[in-house]
């Protein structure tokens, strides 16, 4: 029934209904459901919270201006992201919170409630992001042992590298400090259990990258599944959860929110890893992952052997790899289409957790987002 809705439909009658091709890019997307909640682009409303700091950063960080440092890709995603992703999960949790709607439960915060969400709700959804954003900057922190000379000066290259702890610290403590005055043990419990969950996802991929300098890991489509879970999907998900158990919302429903999250965040991961075989460009191929998902799936149709035979013959003088011929060499297999029908999968499952929720214009979308993450040319 899903697949059907997925490849057919329009949306209308109350049903959840996906255009195959065609309807809005994602930016519009994304643009409307922040119109749904009330709440513009919410990172935005962080760094109005915390300008004294972040402006104090901000000024450390153009020290690190004409290098190389991953930092400041980082810190321009926070002023110009062109995107909309890093506002994305913040952005669910307060719109699964609207669709859920109010708790029939007898609360005593019934009162304190904005557009269809607790205040509770978007200080959630605002921890969500700190959290997010908090490992992304962690991400930024460099080898020094491999740095070229191109890279920029040793000593701007370690002073970004303590910018990057010091700066995620600070905005994951401050993640964990608005997480105690929700004053909600599961909804900690919750929280915290991603935050787990994600740096154990990161230890594992850090770890095997560096393994006997293998650009591509041994693994099944399901390991990675279960991996990217950890680093990907986790936090949504486990958000989407808390934000119901906050409105005393049934068992069932949190369940469904998390299967939500967890789904529709999978869905975004593999239609991210499908780009750069799926997008038309003009001239430049565009570098991948050896450990995306087209590139798993093509390994297991064509065995570990045959996929590093590929590897080797793609890598030229000083082992560059050649990717415009390990990307044909992936799209004449299986390994695309599979990954589309993977991601379409996820958007099945994604929508029909959103069926246990009435129809609300919250509801509506969030089934487009699963849509625009599920859409390819």
């Amino acid at each position: 029934m899903w697949g059907a809705l997925l490849r057919r439909g329009v949306r209308g009658g109350g049903g959840l209904r996906c255009l195959s091709s065609g309807g809005p890019p994602w930016s519009q997307v994304v643009s409307e459901a922040e119109k749904i909640v009330g709440y513009p682009t919410s990172f935005m409303s962080l760094r109005c919270l915390l300008s004294d700091e972040l402006s104090n950063i901000a000024m450390q960080v153009r020290k690190l201006v004409g290098t190389k440092h991953p930092l400041l890709d980082t810190a321009r995603g926070f002023v110009y992201d062109s995107r909309n992703n890093l506002q994305m999960r913040g952005l669910v949790v307060l719109l699964i919170s609207k669709a859920a709607g109010p708790s029939t439960a007898e609360l005593s915060f019934q009162h304190d409630m904005v557009s269809g969400i607790y205040s509770s709700q978007r200080s959630l959804a605002e921890i969500t992001e700190l959290i997010h954003t908090a490992f992304l900057v962690h991400r930024g922190i460099v080898n020094i042992g491999e740095l070229k000379s191109c890279d920029g000066p040793l000593k701007d290259m370690q002073f970004g590298n303590k910018m990057a702890v010091l700066s995620g610290d600070f905005l994951l403590a401050n993640a964990c400090t608005s997480l105690a005055q929700l004053q909600n043990t599961k909804v900690v419990e919750l929280i915290s259990s991603a935050i787990g969950d994600l740096v154990q996802g990161i230890y594992y991929e850090n770890s095997k990258s560096h393994e006997e300098n293998c650009l591509t890991d041994d693994i099944g489509i399901s390991r990675w599944k279960e991996q990217v879970f950890l680093r990907h999907s986790a936090l949504l998900a486990k958000s989407c959860q808390a934000a119901m158990e906050l409105a005393k919302h049934s068992a069932e429903i949190q369940d469904m929110a998390f299967q939500y999250g967890k789904h529709m965040s999978m869905s975004h991961k593999l239609h991210s890893d499908l780009q750069p075989f799926v997008k038309e460009t003009s001239s430049d191929t565009m570098a991948f992952s050896l450990n995306s998902a087209p590139a798993i799936l093509h390994q297991e149709y064509r065995g570990r052997e045959a996929w590093l035979k590929q590897i080797r013959e793609a890598q030229g003088k000083g082992n560059i790899v050649d990717y415009k011929k390990l990307q044909e060499a992936i799209k004449a297999g299986k390994g695309v289409t599979s990954a589309i029908d993977l991601c379409r999968c996820h958007g099945n499952r994604a929508l029909a957790a959103l069926e246990r929720f009435p129809p609300s214009e919250a509801r509506d979308a969030l089934a487009n987002i699963v849509c625009a993450v599920t859409r390819f040319p």
